[in-house]
């Protein structure tokens, strides 16, 4: 992983609370920094999952491969 793990587990954490609308992961993970990629890992690693939903734009949310990453570093998720 490119990004250290702790920081990795955050953004999955975030999103698998409530999908959210891209526009909000955008926000609150952008970065300018090229050598902390911790949403392009999550997104790599298949943890998270952006699907279109009509009316509503792209919505953001935990993947089942998210969801056993969170488990298998102790943290809870609202999708498990």
């Amino acid at each position: 992983m490119n990004a250290p793990e702790s920081l990795v587990l955050d953004p999955v954490e975030w999103v698998a609370l409530k999908p959210k609308p891209m526009e909000d992961v955008l926000d609150a993970w952008r970065t300018s920094c090229p050598r902390l990629p911790v949403w392009e890992d999550a997104v790599d690693y298949g943890y998270i999952t952006r699907t279109y939903v009509e009316g509503k734009g792209v919505t953001v949310s935990v993947s089942e491969n998210g969801i056993k990453f969170l488990q298998s570093h102790g943290r809870e998720t609202a999708a498990a």
